[in-house]
């Protein structure tokens, strides 16, 4: 015999591969967790957080007196199937334009749009549609604080 069937001889002699005494191998998890937690330490404290922030806003204050003049006030109201009211008067869609321009003496006007919450949008744009060909600029939406 040679030493090559002495040394395969010696070593099936010895294998854990035997039918009686199979062993699986398995891996070992502790390490590889070891690993993975030593990563997710390192990315925790190299990751920087950021916090979006707002910007820090002082708003001006004034101690003057109330102005004891009044801007003259047009309200139009639009109701929720459509219809208008100027300054608690109805008016028709096609007179709402020579309306405004009527109650427009001087560029101090403000509109105040009070439209139903169901009202259409196109009764509200045909509203601002009048104030913008009036040349009424200062323009106001009203709405009611829910309770």
């Amino acid at each position: 015999m040679s030493w090559l069937d002495n040394s395969l001889h010696h070593h099936k002699r010895f294998s854990l591969r035997t039918k009686a005494n199979f062993v699986e191998p398995e891996i070992n998890l502790i390490p590889f967790i070891d690993v993975l937690l030593v990563v997710l330490i390192f990315l925790m404290i190299s990751t920087t957080f950021t916090r979006y922030q707002e910007l820090a806003i002082t708003l001006p204050s004034a101690n003057g007196a109330v102005s004891q003049t009044e801007a003259k006030q047009i309200h139009i109201a639009i109701s929720r199937d459509g219809r208008f009211a100027i300054n608690g008067k109805v008016a028709d869609r096609t007179q709402l334009g020579t309306i405004l321009n009527g109650l427009n003496q001087d560029n101090k006007v403000q509109v105040n749009i009070d439209a139903d919450a169901r009202a259409p949008h196109q009764a509200v744009m045909v509203a601002l549609e009048a104030a913008r060909d009036a040349d009424l600029s200062n323009i106001v939406f009203n709405s009611q604080v829910k309770k």
